[in-house]
């Protein structure tokens, strides 16, 4: 069982086309004053497609279809109208600058964009909650630690998952606990249907008898950490055991997926990469107006295996007066645009990175977070990406300092990659890298 229905992503989707459609129909009525007929609806919806796939990508990109959706209710219509403000700049490029279609839509274009943003921003504030949203079932969650108040916050202040948890027991606290009393009056006065239960917990083992008990009243468990797992999108670092790793983890290779990802780096960054060009001689222009020096630098990192590897970037840094290295007026706007980043491409083609992977880190930063950060080495089973699932979850990943707190968090979605790696999740990691680069935060 998983509290959150991954079909409710379906609906948001389904819906968000139904009323682009529907704002379709309304503008041709309002442009033309009657109800459109057919053949004039027809001729309008084939280019309008086209742009409904686009917007439903953006609307993707821009996280309006995550599980957390409805926990930024707030800030949702403000998120709407930034997207639909991209959505239009992209209608104009497509219907302008790419006029292939037979119809001359600038008021239609402009009534449309006011009508489908007045329908999403219904639909997704106030309609949607009415589509298939389960009642939030009462439960219980056992356990203790951090991740426990995480998931006890998460859930309960997000209606969008099916439970709502009505008492926690933490493990911590457990001793003298009257359970009769504590636990099983709450059961059954409170009408708990489910259990979240750290299941891999010594301390809750002398109640594993009452707790079965509990099966033949209906009451349904949950193991704590594959919840926390599917809302968090990372591997809990409590449950960290080598068992889990048998369990879990295979360096063996996947050879289809290992070709179509090869296929997929090879594919985008040579021609990004070769695009890219234009740029060398404009960055090498500013580097050498503002300090005369080197435009590249090379950089030792850890690939695949715990080889070492080289990657190229832009210099963005000079050694001060003191000789301490400094980020230049130029470097401070490649790293803000990304720019410094570009040569790592090559990078890709030779093999050293993939697009998508954990990201490589520093050699001397591995031999510290190795002697102190059980299990960091298993991130070197796979090639390191420019982006990567923790870089897309992290607002501020640890990058030039040492940081074990944001390195054990940054493991955590590693682990979570590596355990659960496809084509399809590259997919979603290289669309929502876009969002990220957008935002200037991340990477």
């Amino acid at each position: 069982m998983t509290i959150y229905n991954k079909k409710e992503g379906l609906i948001l989707f389904l819906g968000d086309i139904f009323f682009f459609v529907a704002a379709l129909w309304l503008t041709l009525a309002v442009r033309y004053l009657e109800i459109p007929n057919q053949e004039k609806f027809y001729i309008h919806l084939a280019p309008f497609s086209v742009l409904f796939a686009t917007w439903v990508a953006s609307f993707f990109i821009a996280g309006l279809y995550g599980k957390h959706t409805l926990l930024f209710k707030s800030r949702l219509p403000t998120l709407i109208l930034h997207t639909q403000i991209i959505n239009s700049i992209l209608a104009v490029f497509f219907f302008y600058l790419l006029p292939y279609f037979d119809i001359a839509p600038k008021t239609t274009l402009f009534i449309y964009l006011v009508f489908s943003f007045a329908l999403i921003l219904i639909w997704r504030t106030r309609m949607v909650a009415i589509f298939g949203f389960r009642k939030r079932q009462k439960a219980i969650i056992i356990g203790e630690g951090n991740e426990m108040r995480e998931l006890y916050a998460e859930v309960n202040n997000n209606p969008r998952y099916g439970l709502v948890f009505v008492s926690s027991i933490d493990l911590d606290r457990i001793d003298g606990m009257d359970f009769e009393e504590d636990f099983l009056r709450t059961v059954y006065e409170d009408e708990v249907s489910s259990v979240v239960v750290d299941l891999k917990n010594k301390k809750i083992d002398p109640f594993l008898p009452r707790l079965y008990n509990l099966i033949f009243h209906g009451v349904h468990f949950i193991d704590m950490h594959n919840v926390y797992e599917d809302i968090f999108d990372r591997v809990p670092l409590s449950i960290l055991r080598y068992s889990w790793f048998l369990e879990n983890i295979s360096a063996k290779s996947h050879l289809t997926y290992d070709i179509m990802k090869r296929a997929m780096d090879i594919s985008i960054s040579l021609p990004v990469g070769i695009l890219s060009l234009i740029f060398y001689p404009f960055v090498y222009a500013a580097i050498k107006l503002d300090d005369k020096g080197e435009i590249f630098i090379r950089q030792d990192r850890i690939g695949k295996g715990g080889r070492n590897i080289k990657i190229y970037k832009f210099r963005t840094m000079s050694p001060d007066d003191n000789g301490e290295q400094k980020v230049t007026r130029v470097g401070n706007i490649l790293r803000k645009t990304r720019i410094d980043e570009i040569p790592q491409l090559w990078n890709v083609i030779t093999g050293d990175l993939s697009l998508i992977g954990p990201r490589p880190e520093l050699p001397h930063f591995v031999k510290l977070y190795q002697k102190e950060i059980p299990y960091y080495n298993i991130r070197h089973l796979l090639t390191p990406g420019l982006s990567g699932w923790a870089q897309i979850h992290m607002d501020k990943p640890p990058k030039f300092t040492i940081g074990y707190d944001e390195t054990k968090t940054k493991l955590s979605y590693d682990l979570y990659y590596i355990k659960n790696r496809s084509l399809m999740l590259d997919i979603k990691i290289a669309l929502l890298t876009i969002r990220t680069l957008l935002s200037r935060s991340g990477i």
